[in-house]
């Protein structure tokens, strides 16, 4: 007792040092002791801990329903469910979609946003193993992850929630249920219907094969279908009496070809044959096909989109037919951001790296050896802070859209192989166990974490905002979708 009032006497530095001692907390992170996190950190990791087996369950069942665009009844009832259940207030069917909706818990300032997809592809159902093996036959598959984003994103969104209830943050926090990615994107009608536009910040994620804060870019696109309306005869007896839709649309598909030398070597031109008459003795009457153009910028795609449509006229002209374009939607760049991209990055690096098993490094490795890749396994370091590259890599996103009306915040996540094909089976057997639940785990707990952040620094919401104007310049959003309701489901006449 003598000794310890002597201590406690010493001096006033030693009173302070004592109360950091008692009052800081070390946290430990797939079984590593990390730094000293703040107490809110600390919960929203325990939270995301609570409730990794309910969200595991939720991608699950989302993974097994495998709904496509427009038509995720079931999969947007398991995450809109689940929030009801933890205390948001649900507002279901938004934007004209029936498979949208929006959890909000809290009130007044910021508003943050985290969003959330669950579509399938069509015809990648694959069971969770790693050598090729349809579930069901023909039916879809999450070939790009969805059954994972949703239920990690809502998962982060319910740890800020507890914060909130509790007092220990102000706020507001918002999930957004957002359909149709693959298809029509259904942010893009969200975003024309205003519902991000009070948003201080927005946080995403998505499936990958490496781990790393977003500072790339994404491709812009226009998607459109272009219908030939000719005139069917006998192709035998009377051919000269018919005008064939298919001349109109060959002639469309030479133009396309033909146009690829003359355009930017970052822009992409995508076509799909849909109808090319049904039978080979009849002159065809109808033809259709889908074209998707893409490039770095949303102006370069909107020029190319305006030379695809005299190259639709002319071919229509020579052939004799009519002919009419169907607006799908068209998809902005991402506007990157790289000071929340720098905020992220830091939480990435408290967390550490994913680490995995024996067996998941040999199911790893066997669907490389399944798809023709190097066998390397998997890799769940934590990749470099990236410099911004002027040319984006492949792909596009609705997330885009958002980024032009709030400062978005990225992450992508490894929950696949090194290498893995996208948008195929493999990304599907992988998402079905336990190397993709990992990756869902990770982005959720690394999501809430710099959530904490962008709720209690204000200098940081300021940081992330000035630096979107600046990236956004004088150029205004306009969203590119056709008028009227989105399609429900999705048609292609």
């Amino acid at each position: 007792m003598h000794h310890i009032l002597i201590d406690i006497k010493m001096s006033k530095h030693l009173k302070i040092i004592c109360l950091v001692l008692v009052t800081s907390s070390s946290t430990i992170v797939n079984g590593q002791p990390k730094t000293a996190l703040s107490a809110n950190k600390n919960a929203v990791l325990a939270s995301v801990a609570k409730q990794e087996s309910a969200l595991i369950d939720m991608s699950d069942k989302i993974w097994s329903y495998a709904e496509t665009a427009l038509s995720e009844s079931k999969s947007s009832k398991v995450l809109s469910d689940y929030a009801e259940a933890q205390g948001f207030t649900v507002q279901k069917g938004v934007a004209e979609m029936p498979t949208a909706f929006i959890a909000s818990y809290g009130s007044g300032q910021p508003i943050i946003g985290i969003l959330g997809e669950f579509d399938a592809l069509p015809g990648l159902s694959q069971k969770a193993s790693p050598d090729k093996a349809a579930l069901n036959p023909g039916a879809p598959g999450h070939g790009c992850g969805h059954n994972l984003f949703g239920s990690a994103s809502l998962g982060a969104a319910v740890a800020i929630k507890e914060l909130l209830q509790q007092g220990k943050l102000k706020g507001t926090i918002r999930f957004y249920g957002t359909p149709a990615e693959e298809t029509i994107g259904g942010k893009i009608y969200m975003a024309r219907a205003g519902l991000f536009n009070d948003l201080d910040l927005c946080f995403d994620w998505h499936p990958a094969d490496k781990t790393e804060a977003n500072t790339q870019s994404s491709q812009a696109l226009v998607d459109f279908v272009v219908r030939f309306k000719g005139k069917a005869a006998h192709a035998a007896a009377d051919p000269w009496n018919g005008v064939s839709a298919v001349d109109a649309m060959e002639f469309y598909t030479h133009g396309l070809n033909y146009l690829r030398e003359h355009v930017k070597p970052s822009a992409r031109i995508h076509y799909l044959i849909q109808n090319a008459g049904d039978v080979v003795n009849v002159v065809p009457e109808n033809a259709q096909i889908w074209t998707r153009l893409r490039d770095t910028k949303t102006t370069d795609v909107e020029e190319t989109y305006k030379r695809v449509m005299k190259i639709a006229e002319g071919a229509s002209t020579m052939a004799g037919t009519t002919y009419t374009v169907e607006l799908i939607s068209g998809m902005h760049e991402q506007i990157v951001n790289r000071t929340g991209a720098a905020a992220l990055k830091k939480n990435m690096d408290i967390i550490g790296p994913i680490t995995y098993t024996d067996a998941e490094t040999t199911f790893a490795k066997k669907i490389q050896e399944a798809t023709g890749k190097p066998q390397v396994g998997i890799d769940g370091s934590i990749t470099s802070f990236a410099d911004t590259k002027e040319d984006p890599p492949g792909g596009s996103t609705d997330v885009g859209d958002v980024s032009w009306i709030v400062p978005e915040i990225s992450l992508g996540t490894t929950t696949a192989p090194k290498g893995t094909p996208w948008h195929s089976w493999a990304v599907v057997a992988c998402g079905g166990m336990s190397i993709g639940h990992k990756g869902l785990v990770f982005s959720s707990k690394a999501l809430a974490m710099t959530m904490v952040d962008a709720f209690e620094d204000a200098a940081l919401r300021t940081a992330v905002k000035k630096e979107f104007i600046e990236r956004k310049g004088n150029l205004v959003y306009k969203p590119i979708v056709p008028e009227g309701p989105p399609p429900v489901p999705p048609t292609m006449k």
